[in-house]
């Protein structure tokens, strides 16, 4: 049932995007608020200026938005050294001390008063959320680190083979908590596209590949795999499509390189048809965010670059069920070791596409909204 606009319920999402963090944490509360808006409900994003933000996406999906000043590290530095106990693993990844960030938050949302404050940071844990607490009817903790406490009613974690015990000492015991790649936020194109995906994937052949290391890819490793590519023995009919977020740094140089390529290489930034693009590939070549479970979702096998050290257990989990080809950073830009992986994945084909299509059904963001609207 459409929730009547007069009594529309009113979420708030605290996340960020940055070059230093990536584009994932955004995108996957962006599917989420998508889904809800379907359902008639009011959507505002709190975001900090960093550079790479994805302000300009959030305002044209339709939602309300609020920004964040943006410090420079020094004087980031120089505001936490004045609190004590406010490191995390990630603390530098907010901009701000939690205190100043939960302050400014508290003036955006208290004439507000949203029936669930929605939070996906690392950055942010039990102490910013007791500071927003009195001012949301609920409050969700959306997280894959299990590293940190929270106070929370809600818990969501995407990550395969996650079990809620992971959870046990970080939440009390009143807190649901929703755990697993059954829950993953997908957008809706992903389970559309799924049928015309397997179908064409029955007598598959290694013909066109996708190369999609994120939104981001700070580090330009996407011109080294290029680079890698170019003495790996592949198909001579071979298509490359690589795909880029909009405010990734190392554009130009992806473009120069794809010019010399000894196969037809196309360059696509900012796509909104990112379903349909993997539903016509045959492997892809990505790394282990939120982007793994809408390929296991389209039954594409892929090649996966561990990145980060918070990707090391989705990487694990998908390379002992089958569903994708472990490769580390150092392999994916070693012709050799990259030719090998790839010999290994033209020889496994269908084994990694039945295994894919296993993890995930693409249902998981329907489960979650009507998880909250339950609640209320």
């Amino acid at each position: 049932m459409v929730i009547q606009s007069n009594t529309a319920m009113k979420i708030v999402f605290r996340v960020d995007a940055s070059i230093q963090m990536g584009t994932g944490h955004v995108m996957r509360c962006l599917t989420l608020a998508d889904a809800l808006k379907n359902q008639g409900a009011e959507c505002y994003f709190i975001c900090r200026e960093h550079p790479g933000n994805l302000m300009g996406l959030i305002v044209q999906r339709g939602h309300h938005f609020d920004s964040l000043p943006y410090m420079e590290a020094s004087q980031q530095r120089q505001q936490k050294n004045h609190t004590v106990g406010d490191h995390l693993a990630h603390s530098s990844w907010l901009g701000a001390t939690q205190k100043q960030d939960a302050d400014l938050c508290i003036a955006i949302i208290e004439s507000l008063q949203p029936n669930w404050l929605i939070v996906d940071h690392y950055a942010l844990d039990i102490r910013w959320e007791q500071e927003l607490r009195p001012y949301c009817q609920q409050l969700m903790v959306i997280d894959d680190l299990a590293d940190r406490q929270h106070d929370c009613d809600l818990l969501l974690d995407q990550t395969l083979g996650r079990d809620p015990k992971d959870y046990a000492q970080w939440v009390s015991t009143s807190c649901e908590i929703l755990c697993g790649a059954q829950y993953a936020l997908l957008r809706p194109e992903f389970p559309q596209w799924r049928d015309y995906s397997l179908k064409r994937r029955v007598n598959g052949q290694l013909e066109h590949l996708l190369i999609n290391l994120g939104g981001v890819d700070k580090d330009n490793i996407t011109t080294q795999i290029l680079m890698a590519l170019t003495k790996c023995s592949l198909p001579p009919e071979l298509e490359i499509i690589v795909v880029m977020g909009a405010t990734a740094p190392c554009i130009a140089s992806v473009q120069k390189q794809a010019l010399l390529m000894p196969w037809r290489t196309e360059v696509k930034t900012g796509v909104d048809n990112m379903a349909e693009l993997m539903a016509n590939s045959d492997l892809a070549v990505g790394a282990a965010g939120s982007t793994s479970w809408e390929r296991c979702c389209l039954g594409l096998p892929c090649i996966v670059i561990c990145l980060a050290e918070n990707q090391k257990k989705v990487i694990s989990i998908l390379d002992e069920c089958g569903a994708a080809i472990l490769c580390s950073l150092e392999e994916s830009i070693n012709s050799k070791a990259l030719d090998s992986k790839f010999k290994f994945a033209e020889r496994n084909l269908q084994e990694l596409i039945k295994n894919s299509i296993s993890v995930v059904d693409g249902l998981g963001c329907n489960k979650v909204v009507n998880k909250i609207k339950a609640v209320l």
